[in-house]
């Protein structure tokens, strides 16, 4: 657009630009949404279903029925161990303190095992992991013990059970997945040494 008067001599002329203009009741284009990262997936569950699609995914059937078998034999374990080690209201628990700091231990076994060794077996996790060490784990009956020994005057017992079941349990963990980790690439080492020793021998 060109502003300024052409009849009056000398004044000069300024060309300035104006957005254009918008017509009332026009349809403005929608502005296009940004586009968001997937979340990461684990190898061995079943990818999430898009949005819109009205398919399903595979059947959870087989899913749920590694879990209850699992359970089973994880309570029963738990079940075991305690009816052979019982503890008094007013001693420290021990059988629930190994029960649960060993499921611990095992679970960060199997996430190692499920992530890195065994990858894309659908029902492992479930069967192991949620199936059996969450039959096998209990920290509701943990809770229980630690009210039962404050309500028997044991405040100690209760206090010192409480701080090393949490504490003995994240180490477990921690222990149970460094130590997989470190088998697993040792023994990675080792095939790689034998399998270099014959062209080596060869050569």
């Amino acid at each position: 657009m060109v502003s300024g008067d052409a009849r009056t001599p000398g004044r000069a002329f300024a060309v300035t630009s104006t957005p254009p203009r918008v017509p009332r009741g026009a349809r403005t284009a929608p502005l296009a949404p940004k586009p968001v990262a997937p979340e990461p997936i684990a190898p061995d569950t079943d990818p999430p279903v898009p949005a819109g699609r009205t398919g399903t995914g595979p059947s959870q059937v087989p899913v749920i029925a590694a879990i209850s078998a699992g359970g089973a034999c994880g309570a029963l374990a738990r079940y075991g161990l305690a009816s052979a080690w019982p503890h008094p209201a007013t001693g420290f628990p021990w059988s629930t303190f190994v029960i649960n700091v060993s499921g611990c231990a095992l679970i960060g076994v199997l996430m190692v095992i499920v992530t890195e060794v065994v990858v894309g077996r659908r029902l492992l996790r479930p069967f192991l992991g949620v199936g059996v060490l969450g039959g096998y784990t209990t920290f509701s009956t943990y809770v229980l013990d630690v009210h039962k020994a404050a309500t028997a005057g044991v405040s100690g017992v209760a206090l010192v059970y409480l701080a090393v079941t949490l504490i003995g349990a994240m180490l477990a963990v921690w222990a149970g997945a460094e130590a997989t980790g470190w088998l697993m690439a040792r023994r990675h080492r080792v095939r790689l040494l034998t399998r270099r020793g014959p062209d080596r021998g060869g050569r």
